[in-house]
């Protein structure tokens, strides 16, 4: 399957977004999240469409060294729109505009209290991109194609939940809910499926 990161694919995802039936977990004593999945060009020449994907730092207090999209908590009074442009800004240096952004996916639940909302931004030029230190050990192009397969996808059982752990697999690496959770509904609604993931578990380590 393959995904050219054209004016085309952009209106026909941008469709998608504005038609998903976005459900969000609200009242249930959550605090307020939002990340970035960004769209990119994949920085391989391919001409395909990426999105982006970091590394923590290995100095954060919370979550050292893992996976991750570009985000974080909801300031008073922000919109999960404004909060995920404010940390991509803030962790990658990329700055976007409202009409960067093609839609907000279902809120993700975690363990550790929050409840995170995916929102799905579109950028032209990701040439001016410099992550911060502080909070990004490596930024990395993940190209579309590369999670289409079912291969990208496994799920496993634990005694510690009833619900199947979701792991999206890339290369040698994997990677956990909830990024992978996140990451799995953009790939459904990239195929032109509505899939839920609230129910898909994160790793015992990641409960806290």
């Amino acid at each position: 399957m393959s995904y050219p990161f054209s004016l085309a694919f952009r209106k026909a995802l941008a469709a998608r977004c504005r038609a998903f039936p976005r459900i969000a977990h609200d009242g249930e004593g959550l605090k307020r999240a939002a990340v970035a999945i960004t769209l990119v060009e994949a920085d391989d020449g391919s001409g395909q469409t990426a999105f982006l994907l970091t590394r923590r730092a290995a100095e954060m207090r919370a979550h050292a060294g893992q996976w991750a999209l570009p985000g974080g908590r909801c300031d008073p009074g922000e919109t999960f729109e404004q909060a995920a442009t404010r940390e991509l800004e803030e962790e990658l240096g990329l700055r976007l505009s409202p009409e960067n952004v093609l839609g907000v996916l279902d809120d993700y639940p975690t363990r550790s209290g929050y409840a995170i909302a995916p929102v799905v931004t579109w950028l032209d030029d990701a040439s001016g991109l410099r992550a911060n230190p502080q909070e990004v050990a490596s930024a990395h192009w993940i190209r579309l194609d590369a999670i289409h397969g079912d291969e990208a996808i496994e799920f496993e059982t634990i005694p510690e939940s009833p619900r199947p752990v979701i792991r999206l697999r890339l290369g040698d690496q994997h990677i956990h809910a909830p990024t992978a959770a996140m990451i799995y509904q953009l790939r459904e609604l990239v195929a032109g499926r509505i899939t839920r993931v609230a129910d898909l578990e994160q790793p015992v380590f990641a409960w806290r």
